[in-house]
């Protein structure tokens, strides 16, 4: 496999849905040990949501395995500041622009505030920042540039200061619907009136730029009008200048998947004679009581909202590890549903692992026996299964149930019930490192923010605690053995005797 080392991952071969081939296909990247990746970022007018979150943190999965198996990743995610008309459409107002005239601020201070904010709930997160991220309001020459070659292609028209896509034309050569399966005929043959229609020579035909009313805030000068570009073309523009003509992945929600990544296909092969992107990937729907979560239905939670429990849907705050959990217990390509019940089980199946991955440093090791190879063996094909998941189209939820069984398995050796070596529990901690921290992203939320140095002197001080009560216990001091630990259990933490000597959780 392409970008691998040697070892366990050099007999693997990554398989990812191809969402325009509708099947599994095995990776294989354009340029050997590189990858080109472009993944749909957000239209930055209001905070982020939980639907937001999901496309964020499945391309992070995507982006830390790429690069843990070996490949250099380019990964582009651009921020949509301008062009991104209500509803999606080619009409009515841009979605920034609405929001600075109701909150009477300029639109690249609105783009500015909501931009930091979601930063913000990505790194809390822990969401990877991508390499590059590109504005769409930074390239509006490059814009300009592209549409001219897609008129002069043959394949665009000017309308009263605003350039259509001819998709009737372009289906003549290509194939308008090859993503989304929508059938060319029946779009063609519409007849939903809509504002400005008259403009276009059929329905379907989309914005590559609009002539700006006069009451539009947000234009540029152009060879057919004082405008701005249309939603989709700043896509195909920005993932060509960072990516080049042809690259190997473009990521983003199921429900850009039309028009949005059509159009992209079609805005690229007109320019281009031929397809730019050889794998498309697309993550399902978070569902709100069975409805899909965004602003346009008004049903969203947002980050802010869950982190602080302040919704009225939420029993309770959730932290961002916790989200983050709950959105990987679920493959990419499933839909997920909101429930109070579903985040608690998150929240306790998070802090599980995190505690497994935290008693490692506290097993000890037994010597070299036939009972240790064996724990040894387990913990190497428990690895071997979460390589194959990852392998798998980023089966997440599988890594997980196998980050289970090696939970178990340590709880085991503390308890005494199992045998290990020091090689076993080497291995214990870098399979756990490797799945739950460097490739599911996941952190330990009680030292966030806590400098490094004081932590473990936080954890030394309850081990000092510890070593004090079994000095007691020893001396058959009952008294301060009981005290210490009903103290620890009265600020939280659990306190258990085994047969090597006391543990703690918190």
């Amino acid at each position: 496999m392409e970008g691998l080392g040697e070892g366990l991952m050099a007999t693997q071969q990554l398989y990812i849905y191809n969402t325009l081939a509708h099947i599994k296909q095995p990776f294989k990247s354009i340029t050997p040990d590189h990858v080109g990746m472009y993944v749909c970022g957000p239209t930055v007018y209001g905070d982020g949501h939980l639907g937001h979150a999901r496309p964020a943190i499945t391309f992070d999965i995507l982006f830390r395995y790429l690069q843990h198996i070996g490949y250099k990743v380019r990964y582009v995610r651009n921020i949509t500041d301008v062009g991104h008309l209500e509803h999606d459409a080619d009409e009515g107002e841009d979605k920034i622009a609405k929001k600075a005239r109701l909150e009477q601020k300029e639109p690249m201070e609105v783009v500015q505030y909501y931009m930091n904010r979601y930063h913000k709930a990505m790194e809390a997160l822990n969401v990877l920042p991508p390499s590059i991220e590109p504005h769409a309001s930074g390239h509006i020459i490059e814009q300009i540039a592209y549409v001219q070659k897609i008129l002069d292609a043959g394949y665009a028209y000017v309308s009263e200061g605003s350039v259509y896509f001819d998709v009737k034309k372009y289906a003549e050569k290509f194939h308008y619907g090859i993503l989304s399966g929508r059938n060319i005929n029946e779009l063609l043959d519409t007849t939903r009136e809509l504002d400005g229609q008259s403009e276009k020579r059929e329905a379907c035909d989309f914005a590559l730029w609009k002539k700006a009313a006069p009451e539009h805030i947000m234009h540029w000068p152009s060879p057919w009008s004082e405008g701005f570009p249309g939603w989709h073309l700043e896509c195909s523009t920005m993932s060509e200048k960072y990516l080049g003509e042809e690259f190997d992945i473009h990521g983003g929600g199921l429900d850009l998947l039309f028009p949005h990544h059509e159009c992209e296909i079609a805005q690229s092969c007109a320019a281009k004679g031929h397809p730019t992107v050889h794998y498309w990937m697309h993550n399902n729907m978070i569902t709100i009581d069975g409805k899909k979560m965004g602003k346009s239905y008004g049903n969203f939670i947002t980050l802010d909202e869950f982190f602080q429990g302040t919704h009225p849907k939420l029993q309770q705050a959730y932290s961002p590890m916790t989200i983050r959990f709950f959105i990987l217990m679920a493959h990419y390509r499933s839909t997920v549903d909101f429930s109070n019940e579903a985040l608690q089980s998150a929240e306790k199946g998070m802090k599980r692992m995190m505690e497994g991955y935290g008693s490692i440093a506290r097993m000890k090791a037994s010597a070299t026996s036939p009972e240790t190879s064996e724990t040894l063996k387990l913990i190497e094909t428990l690895e071997q299964k979460m390589y194959e998941a990852m392998n798998d189209d980023l089966t997440t939820p599988i890594v997980i149930s196998n980050l289970y069984e090696l939970v178990s398995l340590i709880n085991k050796v503390i308890d005494g019930q199992v045998k290990i070596d020091a090689a076993g529990i080497q291995k214990a901690t870098d399979v756990m490192k490797t799945f739950l921290i460097d490739i599911l992203g996941m952190k330990d939320e009680s030292a966030a923010g806590a400098d490094s140095s004081k932590n473990d002197a936080y954890k030394g001080a309850v081990d000092l605690l510890l070593e004090v009560r079994a000095q007691a216990k020893a001396n058959k001091d009952w008294a301060t053995s009981d005290l210490i630990r009903n103290k620890l259990a009265e600020l939280g933490f659990a306190v258990k005797d085994t047969k090597d000597g006391a543990t703690w959780t918190l």
